[in-house]
């Protein structure tokens, strides 16, 4: 099975379990501690918030070369309000990138089996390794969080619906 980046964002929210934590795609402006010294946080592919409060962060990759390319990013994927950073990929890409992810970042490989019954799944390869401060989000940060995942929703709707006409 040939796995797209929305694939995989499906397969980790089903991981990470919706209905035990928070997960939001492509979260990529809005939190910040200005206060405190924490800057913005960097885009995500997919934001993961468990009920304690803690910040996982799953950079999805289906290319070589995008994974490649991660390396480049100025962040790093550093931020002290992501606790735990991990690495989706296809499982053609599991050994490239079990050499060039960051030490730190677990790793989830995409696979499907092919039997009668066609399944996706995903399958933890590596463990992540914690940031040694991580913050803990508060509510206004979590309140944040979920007003982007609502967001979220209209534009997908959007994209399901884009021949809709509406009528005046």
């Amino acid at each position: 099975m040939k796995f797209t980046c929305t694939n995989l964002e499906y397969l980790t929210m089903q991981h990470f379990g919706v209905r035990q934590n928070i997960i939001v795609p492509n979260v990529h402006w809005g939190i910040s501690r200005w206060k405190e010294g924490i800057g913005p946080l960097h885009e995500c592919d997919v934001l993961i918030l468990s009920k304690s409060g803690y910040a996982t962060e799953v950079e999805i990759k289906i290319s070589k070369a995008d994974l490649l390319k991660d390396s480049e990013k100025l962040h790093g994927h550093d931020h002290p309000m992501i606790k735990y950073l991990y690495f989706c990929v296809p499982e053609n890409l599991k050994e490239i990138a079990l050499e060039v992810i960051p030490a730190r970042a677990g790793l989830l490989v995409a696979e499907s089996n092919e039997g009668p019954i066609h399944r996706a799944f995903l399958k933890q390869i590596k463990s992540p390794t914690q940031i040694s401060k991580p913050v803990q989000w508060n509510e206004k940060e979590k309140m944040k969080l979920l007003h982007l995942g609502c967001m979220r929703i209209l534009g997908l709707k959007k994209k399901l619906s884009k021949n809709l006409t509406l009528k005046k």
